[in-house]
C-alpha cells in the first residue's frame, strides 16, 4: 500500500503497453477496465461478485450521485467505498457528460453549467469548483476536470469553444483540487471534437499543467470508429509517457482491444451490464444473443473452459428461459458473465504485452470472435 497516486509502466510491446496505478486503496493493473456503478451500484452485481472478475478499480457518477442521495449526505455515511460497499479505487466522472447532454435543460456560462435536473426539475450549477467539491465529498481516489463534450459530427467553431473553455475550466478545476488529501488524483479531459489541430493543442496545454492523468474525452459518441482511433493517434504523441491515459466511455470488446493497442491505459462502459440486461452475452466466441429461439434446447454453457460460474454453470437454454419470462436473474448472470468477460480479456491483454505478443493476441482474439460460436455437437 501507498499514501501517494503513481503510475508505473512495466512492459511495452510496439505502443500498447502495460503497468500499474498505485492507490492508497490498493494497486489498479493496466490496461485497466472500470464496471461503472453510476448510482453506487454495478446494475444487477454483487460487489463482492465484481470484486471475483478481476476489477481493481470501478467508476462512479458524479451527476447522479449529487441528485440522490446527495454528495453530502454520502460523506455524512463514510464516503462511497463505505456506502456501497467497495473499498478499492473509486473514479468519479464530472458529471459534465451527463449535463450536456440534457439538450435543452441547461445553459453554459464562462462560471459553469445551470441545469434542471431529470428527477425532479430542481435547479442546479455545476461549475469546475462544484464538480471537485462534490467529488471530495464523494472520497473518490480518481477525479475528473469539468469539461465540455460536444456531440459529434460538430462545426469546427463550436468544437474549438468547447476545447478552449474545458482548458480554462481545467486550470479552475486543477486550483480547486490541491485542497483535497494527498493520494487522491485529478485528471485533465483532452478535448477537441474530431479536429486533429484541437485534439493537439489540447493535449499539449493539458500536459503542460501537469496532471497525475489524462483523459481522452468527447469519443465513443456515436462517431465511427476509425475517427476515434484517429483521434487517439493524433493524441497520444503528445500526452506524457509516464503518466496513465484513459479512453472514456469505451467501449466494445473490439474498441478496447484497438485502443490499447495506440497506448491507452484506462476503460469503462455501461455496455457489459446494459447488454446483459437486453440478453446479449459476450464471451470468446463472439456476441451471442440469448433471446434467439435457436437457443431454447442447448445444454450448454456460454463458456465450459470459463472460471466464471455464470459462464461455466447455466445452460443456454437456461438463460434463454430466463429472458422469455422476463425474469431479473437472467440478467443479472449474463451481465455478470460479461463483466467476467471483460476483465479476461484486460488480462489477456497484459499477459500478452509482458510476453512482447500482443499483436498475436489481438489477431488470435479477433479470429476467435469473427468465427462465432462453436456448432452445437448432436
Amino acid at each position: 500500500m501507498t499514501d501517494t497516486f503513481s503510475f508505473k509502466v512495466h512492459a511495452t510491446d510496439g505502443t500498447a503497453r502495460t503497468g500499474a496505478i498505485s492507490t492508497p486503496r490498493g494497486e489498479i493493473r493496466t490496461p485497466a477496465f472500470m464496471p461503472v456503478g453510476t448510482v453506487a451500484t454495478v446494475k444487477g452485481i454483487y460487489p463482492e461478485q465484481v470484486r471475483a472478475t478481476g476489477a481493481d478499480i470501478l467508476l462512479g457518477n458524479t451527476y447522479h450521485l449529487m441528485l440522490r442521495p446527495s454528495a453530502e449526505r454520502v460523506a455524512k455515511l463514510g464516503g462511497l467505498h463505505k456506502f456501497m460497499r467497495w473499498e478499492r479505487p473509486i473514479l468519479t466522472d464530472s458529471g459534465g457528460f451527463q449535463v450536456m447532454s440534457l439538450s435543452g435543460l441547461r445553459k453554459i456560462t464562462e462560471k459553469g453549467v445551470t441545469f434542471r435536473s431529470h428527477v425532479d426539475g430542481a435547479l442546479h450549477e455545476m461549475t469546475p469548483e462544484r464538480s471537485i467539491e462534490i467529488q471530495g465529498l464523494l472520497g473518490a481516489d480518481i477525479q475528473m476536470q469539468l469539461d465540455e463534450c460536444v456531440s459529434l459530427p460538430c462545426e469546427e467553431a463550436e468544437a474549438e469553444r468547447a476545447m478552449r473553455l474545458s482548458l480554462r475550466w481545467a486550470e479552475r478545476s486543477k486550483k480547486a483540487f490541491e485542497l483535497q488529501p494527498k493520494g487522491r488524483a485529478l485528471y485533465g479531459i483532452v478535448q477537441g471534437g474530431a479536429v486533429p489541430r484541437l485534439r493537439i493543442e489540447s493535449a499539449r496545454e493539458l500536459a503542460a499543467m501537469d496532471f497525475p492523468g489524462y483523459s481522452i474525452g468527447g469519443l465513443a459518441v456515436g462517431e465511427p470508429q476509425e475517427v476515434m482511433l484517429d483521434m487517439i493517434e493524433t493524441v497520444e504523441p503528445h500526452l506524457p509517457k509516464e503518466k496513465p491515459r484513459y479512453l472514456m466511455g469505451v467501449g466494445t470488446p473490439d474498441d478496447m482491444l484497438e485502443a490499447v493497442a495506440r497506448g491507452i491505459d484506462m476503460f469503462d462502459c455501461v455496455m457489459p451490464t446494459r447488454s446483459g440486461r437486453h440478453a446479449l452475452a459476450f464471451t470468446r466466441f463472439g456476441r451471442i444473443n440469448l433471446k434467439n429461439a435457436r437457443h431454447a434446447e442447448d445444454s450448454r454453457p456460454l463458456d465450459e473452459e470459463s472460471d466464471c460460474p455464470a459462464l461455466r454453470d447455466y445452460s443456454r437454454a437456461y438463460l434463454h428461459h430466463l429472458v422469455r419470462c422476463e425474469e431479473m436473474l437472467g440478467a443479472m448472470l449474463i451481465s455478470w458473465a460479461n463483466l467476467h468477460y471483460y476483465q479476461d480479456l484486460m488480462r489477456g491483454i497484459r499477459g500478452a504485452i509482458a510476453e512482447g505478443r500482443f499483436e498475436d493476441f489481438r489477431r488470435e482474439t479477433k479470429e476467435g470472435w469473427a468465427r462465432g460460436d462453436i456448432p452445437r455437437l448432436a
